[in-house]
């Protein structure tokens, strides 16, 4: 099995993204899990085939109390030399110009301030996506719009006002929406989403986006 990488840093990389995400995966990569300490310290990023920054809750500007220069840098220079990152929605918003800084020619933002946004304030609700042509209602906590040209990263999946919600640029692929969400995320303390409980089919979703990830140069 290919080995992936998976961030844990709770709450903004949270334990149950992490979980979900490792369980989801682990029919096909082998998945280790690795905190900030380990990434600070001998941890060679080189080993995985693909890191993964998941999402949680939290400002993303908790990213500066997390990264300092060098350790930002072990990331940077993974994906520079050939490493593929996957962030979603936390860890989305870290690959942007201010952050990790390993995207071009694009912004990642929170979708709840852009024009025409059906959801404008940040609670655990779903978002109407479309999927390659597929309409979804994919789980949302606050998550990201990837903003720029278009004509530089391949869109994966939009937002109902049209928005990128998920991207693939070289190897760097990411994610606004939680396509990880598992079932109990839709029950307590959320009720109200019962009825909008994906039966797995998200999960096949992110299988497929990073088996295409893995698969590019």
């Amino acid at each position: 099995m290919k080995k992936v990488g998976l961030f844990i840093n709770h709450p903004e990389c949270s334990q149950d993204c992490c979980v979900a995400i490792s369980a989801i995966l682990s029919s096909k990569y082998e998945v280790q899990v690795f905190d900030i300490n380990e990434l600070a310290g001998e941890l060679n990023l080189n080993q995985f085939y693909c890191v993964i920054f998941p999402g949680g809750i939290g400002d993303s500007n908790s990213y500066h109390h997390l990264f300092k220069r060098k350790v930002a840098n072990k990331v940077a220079d993974y994906v520079f030399w050939g490493g593929r990152y996957l962030g979603i929605c936390m860890g989305a918003y870290w690959a942007a110009p201010r952050y990790f800084d390993i995207v071009n020619d694009m912004d990642v933002v929170q979708y709840i301030k852009r024009d025409n946004a059906e959801i404008k304030r940040s609670y655990a609700t779903t978002a109407k996506v479309n999927w390659k042509d597929s309409e979804q209602d994919m789980f949302f906590y606050d998550g990201c719009a990837i903003i720029g040209d278009e004509s530089k990263f391949d869109v994966i999946a939009r937002y109902a006002n049209g928005d990128p919600m998920a991207i693939m640029q070289r190897r760097v692929g990411l994610i606004g929406c939680h396509p990880e969400s598992m079932k109990y995320w839709y029950e307590e303390p959320w009720q109200y989403l019962d009825s909008k409980w994906h039966d797995y089919k998200h999960h096949q979703l992110l299988i497929e986006f990073v088996d295409d990830l893995i698969s590019r140069n």
